[in-house]
């Protein structure tokens, strides 16, 4: 079942707009984006300076195939996606990662207090970040953007239970980066 979400007419405006390839259009649909995009990318990056890398280069993709959008769809959801895309691209084309067996993984075992529910945002994505790439991939995936272990895996070309390995160790790092922090 496909549920179409009905956009509003300025909103296809832009699109058309952007389609013909108007600056200004452009312009506010990066304006109006930009801090949610900044906050994906922030979360696959190693740094600022990534960040603001990815966030353009996905901004470019989605101007570029903007004849792609499917009307109906949230476009924001659209260019969401782009950004992960965009992340996940750039991080392979930055390193060559090491996968990981999930009889390696170490178990975790649930926790009734959460050292996030003491903390600031900014200090939890901080230690995010600190994550190796591929556990942070991973983890963004999963636990942020919903995605689904057999997702995650064709979308990393790993396989599901490294994918569930990784995720296991990011949230035992993240439970050492925490840990001195409550």
């Amino acid at each position: 079942m496909n549920i179409a979400i009905p956009i509003n007419p300025s909103e296809q405006e832009l699109i058309l707009a952007c389609i013909e390839r108007q600056s200004w259009a452009q312009q506010r649909i990066y304006e109006e984006n930009y801090r949610l995009m900044m906050t994906v990318c922030m979360r696959y990056s190693n740094s600022s300076d990534d960040a603001f890398d990815i966030l353009h280069e996905g901004f470019l993709k989605v101007f570029t195939n903007i004849r792609s959008y499917e009307p109906g769809t949230l476009l924001q959801a659209w260019i969401r996606r782009i950004m992960v895309n965009t992340a996940i691209d750039f991080y392979r084309k930055e390193s060559r990662r090491t996968t990981t067996d999930l009889d390696e993984a170490r178990t975790l075992a649930y926790s009734h207090t959460h050292p996030v529910d003491s903390m600031a945002a900014e200090e939890v994505m901080k230690a995010v970040q600190k994550l190796p790439p591929m556990y942070r991939s991973v983890f963004n995936m999963f636990v942020i953007e919903g995605y689904s272990h057999r997702e995650i895996a064709e979308t990393l070309n790993i396989t599901e239970s490294t994918s569930r390995s990784n995720l296991v160790k990011a949230r035992t790092k993240l439970k050492e980066l925490l840990h001195g922090k409550i």
